[in-house]
């Protein structure tokens, strides 16, 4: 028997060189938990039926010596992800029966290293929404409370590792996508450096934000997927050149905490579990300082007119014709306006409608370039803070999971889930949420998470203080 919780992808490679158990046998223990629980959290669309091929070709790897810390390991991928021959709907009815043509980077990185993918994870339609409640095929339900959301968008991926559904997971990060629900699930989510991880072959949703990120049970876990998908990509014109951000030696990393941007919305239990934090980071040796971003309050509402900016022109592509749901019309106008009008959800064309209207003639100026500016003031005030701090430490979100329904029909307290994580990709700044503890709702224990974030490039700041935190 596996001891599924316990395992790492450490323990796991480890095992398998030793053959203690074998390729099979360990996708086939993950595929049990799936079967038992996936019926009832809906974290995965869809089981590949091509697994037993991809354990062969691994268990080969271990026994040619060409095997890699990677090998046989089991991943969940989010369903915006390109996964060559597979269907990759981004949680959309206007692709649920789009096949990709080609593997994404990411994915080409981890099938080279001898992954194991065991299927494609739920999602918010296009990665717009931040519990799963916006996918074109139901909600994602919170493995720790089944009336609760699992966060979004990448809420299918963050769910299966919370259920045990696979040992490491694949999101995307536009705004908080792999953190927010790391946090309500009380797993690990990383959001690297925009332009450290290919974007090349992710379904778009903001180009100048989205990002590719890892979601496991531990730092570790996370950083040994990182170290594997990283680097410069020649098939990505926003990849960065490797080596490209300068290191600032830390001894010991001064951590800045912003008071001020904590003072609104913050749930009781959620504040006093941060007070609890910054304790144990001092109690580590740690110095934390107080620091001012002036301007980061504004970055919900500026993110909310650049994003959809983005998105307008994005999904211009998905007119029903070159691929996707199609309905037929008399003209080529109706074709487009009935396949566009059936094929996206409410969210989306809320989305495209406001994107449409802030790039309109006359309102550019006014909505999408003053946003444009507000974000590079964001990035200045993170640049200046952090001469005088290595990382900032915020709650990852306001407070644990939210009720299914409690909130989907206000778009503004939806938007405002954002908050904490949003301004990391306004800024391009990596960022990571650890969980920091539970709060009781209802008798149930509901995970809360921390976050931390650091300059460009410095993903390394993450997991060594990261993976101190968790000793604790």
């Amino acid at each position: 028997m596996i001891d599924l919780k316990k395992l790492t992808i450490e323990k796991a490679h480890e095992s398998l060189k030793k053959g203690e158990f074998t390729c099979k046998e360990l996708a086939d223990a993950y595929l049990e938990v799936i079967k038992k629980k996936n019926p009832e959290l809906n974290a995965y669309l869809e089981v590949f039926d091509d697994i037993l091929l991809q354990v062969e070709k691994a268990q080969k790897r271990f026994t040619n010596g060409t095997a890699t810390v990677l090998t046989g390991i089991p991943f969940a991928v989010k369903d915006n992800i390109l996964i060559e021959g597979h269907i990759c709907s981004s949680g959309s009815k206007i692709l649920e029966n789009y096949k990709a043509s080609y593997d994404a980077t990411v994915i080409k990185k981890i099938k080279n290293a001898g992954a194991v993918i065991l299927g494609r994870t739920n999602m918010d339609e296009f990665a717009m929404g931040v519990s799963t409640e916006n996918s074109a095929y139901g909600v994602t339900k919170n493995p720790h409370d089944t009336k609760r959301v699992s966060g979004g968008s990448s809420g299918g991926s963050t769910a299966c590792i919370a259920m045990g559904g696979a040992l490491v997971a694949l999101g995307t990060d536009t705004a908080g996508s792999c953190r927010q629900p790391a946090s309500f699930c009380g797993v690990v989510g990383l959001k690297p450096t925009y332009g450290i991880v290919s974007r090349n072959g992710l379904t778009a949703m903001g180009s100048s934000l989205d990002v590719a990120g890892v979601i496991g049970k531990n730092i570790l876990d996370v950083q040994t997927v990182f170290d594997f998908i990283k680097g410069h990509d020649e098939m990505d014109s926003t990849s960065i050149p490797d080596g490209f951000y300068k290191k600032k030696i830390a001894k010991k990393p001064v951590i800045g905490v912003p008071k001020h941007f904590l003072k609104e919305g913050l749930d009781e239990k959620m504040l006093l579990n941060f007070q609890e934090t910054i304790k144990k980071l001092e109690f580590l040796g740690y110095v934390i300082k107080d620091i001012e971003l002036p301007h980061v309050k504004y970055s919900v509402p500026s993110y909310y007119i650049i994003t959809p900016a983005e998105i307008s022109a994005n999904l211009a592509r998905f007119d029903g014709i070159r691929y996707g749901h199609n309905i037929e019309g008399e003209n080529l106008m109706e074709v487009y306006r009935k396949s566009r009008g059936k094929g996206f959800g409410k969210e989306v064309r809320r989305r495209i409608l406001l994107g449409t209207y802030v790039l309109s003639h006359g309102y550019h100026d006014a909505y999408y370039n003053k946003a444009n500016a507000i974000r590079n003031l964001i990035a200045n005030d993170y640049n200046k803070a952090f001469e005088k701090v290595d990382l900032i430490l915020t709650p990852t979100t306001t407070g644990p999971a939210f009720k299914i329904g409690e909130k989907v029909n206000d778009p503004v307290k939806m938007y405002l889930e954002d908050i904490f994580t949003g301004p990391a990709n306004m800024a391009g700044l990596p960022a990571i949420s650890i969980p920091s503890g539970f709060t009781e709702e209802e008798g149930k224990q509901l995970p809360l998470g921390i976050q931390f974030m650091a300059p460009h490039g410095r993903e390394d700041l993450l997991f060594e203080v990261g993976k101190k935190f968790e000793t604790l």
